[in-house]
C-alpha cells in the first residue's frame, strides 16, 4: 500500500514547483483565483511502464492515484475518420504517466497529504518539501511577439466560415490564431507568474520532456465523482472594466446578449447529446440556471453546468471520450465544425484546446480545456498560444477579431516577464 503522511497546513502547491524542478513528468492542477475549487494536486515521478496495478492511497479527495496527462485536440473525437494536420512543432499527442507519488491539498482548511508509492523515498522528498524554494531565473522575452496569422486574414476566414453556415453545412465553427514568443526563465516560474496574471479555476501544468504545457483554463470539459459527471461549456465574452460600475454593466449586458446566449444554448444542447451517450435515460440537464456569469481577472464569461447520471456500464474514461475534444472549441455539428476548421487554420493545435486533467485509479476525472494556454518548448525556449472564438451566422469579423486579442491579453502581458 502506498505510504500516506499528514504534512500539516501549507499554501498553495503551486508555490512548490520549482523545488521539484528536474523531477520527471512534474505535474500540478490546482485552481487559482477568488474561486479556485477545493482540491489541488503535484505529483512527480510517474510510475514505469508494466509496473503493474495501482493501489489508491488513503487521502481525501477525487484523486488517489492514477493518470494525469493532457491530450492534443489533434487527436481529434475518438473513434471517428477525420483527418487533422499536426501543429507546427509535431508535439506528442499524448503527455503524462501513472502517478502514486503526489502531495495533495484541502483548499477549505489548508491541510496537505503526501503519498508515496515507495516509502523509502520519504526522506528525500521531504528534503525537497523544507528547502527553501530555488531563486527563479530572470523572466524575460528573448525576441519579439509573433503574430502568425495576420488580421485581414483571420477576418477573412471569418468570412468564409459565415458563408458555410449560410449555405446550412453547420451551425458555428471556433477559430483560431497563433502567437510565438521566444523567452528565457525555466517553465515552472514562467507558471507562477501566470497565476499571478491570469489566476482560473482549471489552472495545470504538465512537463512533458521536450516541453510543458501552462495552462490557466477557466474551462471545465469533464468532472466525474462516483456515477455524477459533469461539464461546464463556456460561450460569451466581455472585458473587464477597472470602474466597478461599469463592470457590472458590461457583465449585465453580456447576460442580455441574445447573440452570446444562442450560441451558448448551441454548445449546451452538443454536450447534453455526447453526454447522452454515457449517461442513464433522462440522466442530463443543465443545473444551476441558464446562462451563468463568471468574471475572471481580465473578462466576464456566460457558462452552464451540464450534468448526467452515468450508465452503469459506462466509465469516467468513456465519458471523457464522448465528450473530447470539447463543442465549445470546435462547434457544432461537431465533426463538420471541426473539418472547417482545418480546412481554415491550415494547422493542427495541439495541445491547445485539448485537455489536462486526470483519471484515478477508483474511477473519478477531472479535465479541464485548454484554453488561455502557454505551451513551452525547450529548445530553443519558446512559448506558443493559440486565441480564438466561436463563429456563427450573425458574427462580426471586427468584433470576432478583437474578442480573440481580448482573451490574448493576459497571455500576452505574462510573457512579458518581470524584470
Amino acid at each position: 500500500m502506498p505510504r500516506v503522511v499528514a504534512l500539516g497546513r501549507r499554501g498553495p502547491l503551486r508555490e512548490l514547483l520549482p523545488n521539484f524542478r528536474g523531477s520527471r513528468g512534474l505535474a500540478l492542477l490546482e485552481g487559482a483565483g477568488p474561486d479556485p475549487g477545493r482540491w489541488g494536486w503535484l505529483a512527480f515521478d510517474p510510475r514505469p511502464p508494466g509496473a503493474g496495478a495501482l493501489a489508491p492511497a488513503d487521502v481525501p479527495g477525487p484523486f488517489a492515484g492514477g493518470f494525469i496527462g493532457a491530450l492534443s485536440y489533434d487527436l481529434g473525437p475518438p473513434g471517428e475518420r477525420l483527418a487533422l494536420p499536426r501543429d507546427p512543432w509535431q508535439l506528442p499527442l499524448r503527455a503524462g504517466g501513472s502517478y502514486s507519488d503526489f502531495l495533495v491539498r484541502d483548499g477549505a482548511s489548508g491541510e496537505c497529504w503526501l503519498a508515496l508509492g515507495d516509502p523509502a523515498r520519504e526522506a528525500e522528498v521531504r528534503a525537497r518539501l523544507d528547502r527553501p524554494a530555488p531563486d527563479a531565473a530572470r523572466l524575460r522575452p528573448a525576441g519579439p511577439l509573433v503574430r502568425h496569422i495576420p488580421r485581414a486574414e483571420h477576418m477573412a476566414r471569418i468570412e468564409r466560415v459565415r458563408a458555410d453556415i449560410a449555405a446550412g453545412e453547420y451551425y458555428q465553427a471556433n477559430l483560431a490564431h497563433r502567437f510565438t514568443r521566444r523567452v528565457e526563465g525555466a517553465p515552472e516560474d514562467w507558471f507562477l507568474r501566470l497565476a499571478r496574471v491570469n489566476p482560473a479555476p482549471y489552472m495545470g501544468f504538465l512537463d512533458f520532456g521536450a516541453g510543458a504545457i501552462l495552462s490557466a483554463s477557466p474551462e471545465l470539459l469533464l468532472e466525474v465523482e462516483g456515477r455524477r459527471a459533469r461539464s461546464r461549456p463556456i460561450k460569451g465574452t466581455a472585458a473587464r472594466a477597472a470602474d466597478e460600475r461599469e463592470d457590472r454593466a458590461r457583465a449585465q449586458a453580456l447576460l442580455a446578449s441574445e447573440k452570446d446566449r444562442a450560441e451558448l444554448a448551441m454548445i449546451v444542447d452538443l454536450v447534453r447529446n455526447d453526454l447522452g451517450r454515457v449517461a442513464r435515460p433522462g440522466g442530463v440537464r443543465v443545473e444551476g440556471g441558464f446562462p451563468r456569469l463568471e468574471s475572471y481577472a481580465g473578462v466576464h464569461h456566460l457558462m452552464a453546468d451540464v450534468v448526467a447520471e452515468l450508465r452503469a456500464d459506462c466509465s469516467a474514461e468513456q465519458a471523457l471520450e464522448a465528450l473530447f475534444p470539447g463543442g465549445s472549441i470546435s462547434g457544432a455539428p461537431k465533426l463538420a465544425s471541426m473539418a472547417a476548421i482545418a480546412r481554415e487554420e491550415r494547422a493542427g493545435r495541439g495541445f491547445f484546446c485539448g485537455s489536462l486533467g486526470f483519471l484515478d485509479c477508483r474511477g473519478n476525472a477531472r479535465w479541464n480545456i485548454l484554453i488561455r494556454t502557454l505551451v513551452w518548448r525547450a529548445d530553443p525556449g519558446e512559448f506558443s498560444f493559440h486565441v480564438g472564438g466561436g463563429i456563427t451566422w450573425s458574427s462580426d469579423a471586427d468584433a470576432e477579431e478583437r474578442e480573440t486579442l481580448l482573451k490574448a491579453a493576459r497571455l500576452i502581458e505574462t510573457l512579458e516577464g518581470e524584470g
